[in-house]
């Protein structure tokens, strides 16, 4: 696949992650995957309460990896459930974290032949994450993905604020100049 090919799977847009229609949301969750602040209480909320039930059953979800729901009230069609990293400085191994939540989703999705995703911004809010390096992270670990799975049609990356989408875009630039 070309640069071009894989910018063009791509977009960034501002937005709300819970009113996405593509195949598959990602949920940036903590461990317990039973709601919590920000996008994963939006999701939790939007997704109504048999969201909860099957994620108690699931038993939580390890940093960096990702578990898969049934999405109830949402408009996609399931909920990629990832936990991200807490940002402590950069020494605690969270760039590679972060980048597995990135890979560990869209491998979920392409193994369950979904051809559309959307994520949110995974680790940057209340985990404290850099944006600029997590949005590198994001775009590095999604162009590699796709060069190498043509599966996809599309991949979104939703962004809650101007200020993240302007970010967005300078990083895709810069990767495909």
């Amino acid at each position: 696949m070309t640069d071009q090919e894989i910018h063009n799977r791509i977009k960034i847009l501002k937005g709300d992650i819970t009113q996405q229609v593509t195949d598959a949301i990602v949920n940036a969750a903590n461990e317990s995957l039973l709601g919590g602040g920000g996008v994963d209480g939006a999701i939790h909320r939007a997704a109504g309460p048999l969201l909860l039930e099957e994620c108690k059953k699931i038993g939580g979800c390890p940093t960096g990896e990702a578990r898969l729901t049934q999405a109830y009230n949402l408009p996609c069609k399931v909920i990629i459930h990832t936990v991200g990293p807490i940002w402590k400085g950069g020494n605690q191994n969270e760039t590679n974290l972060l980048a597995s939540c990135y890979r560990t989703s869209l491998t979920i999705a392409h193994d369950n032949s979904f051809q559309s995703i959307s994520f949110p911004s995974i680790s940057t809010g209340v985990y404290g994450f850099p944006f600029e390096k997590a949005c590198r992270i994001a775009l590095n670990e999604i162009t590699a993905f796709l060069k190498n799975n043509r599966s996809f049609t599309m991949v979104q990356l939703v962004c809650f604020s101007e200020q993240d989408l302007e970010m967005y875009n300078s990083a895709l630039g810069e990767l495909f100049g």
